[in-house]
């Protein structure tokens, strides 16, 4: 049960900044509801590591890392994997990383000098910024 997501996209977070983006994500993902549970996590999880509660699969090249479709797990949303998207922003310099929903919801999320900014509407919450209340979107007009 849960809601399948599909995320893609690259982002610039310096190697020499894992430890402390792992840090930031373990601390943000600790106390929100999701798939990680700290107290059975090794104390050595990569960002690859964190990624996999979050839905994804991510591949470091240098200073960029690359994100995937989990095929491996079982990539559902929860507030965990906007947990770990908000805690990574501070040490992102750019980059950006398209959501994909089961249900076909597309959001993404745009990083710039350690911020981010969610555009589109959140098919797993309904919200249009991460942790935001959730809203009603019009209905789309069909031929």
């Amino acid at each position: 049960m849960g809601y399948l997501v599909m995320p893609s996209g690259r982002l610039n977070i310096p190697k020499s900044d894992e430890v402390a983006t792992v840090a930031a994500v373990r601390a943000a993902m600790a106390v929100r509801d999701g798939w990680f549970n700290q107290d059975v996590s090794p104390p050595d999880d990569t960002l690859a590591d964190m990624a996999e509660a979050a839905g994804a699969s991510i591949v470091r090249d240098g200073d960029w890392i690359e994100f995937g479709h989990d095929d491996e797990g079982d990539p559902k949303w929860s507030d965990q994997a906007t947990a770990f998207y908000v805690a990574i922003a501070p040490f992102v310099r750019s980059g950006i990383v398209h959501i994909e929903g089961e249900d076909g919801s597309r959001w993404s999320y745009t990083y710039a000098d350690g911020q981010i900014t969610q555009q589109g509407w959140n098919g797993w919450d309904g919200s249009v910024e991460p942790f935001g209340e959730p809203v009603d979107l019009p209905i789309p007009d069909h031929p």
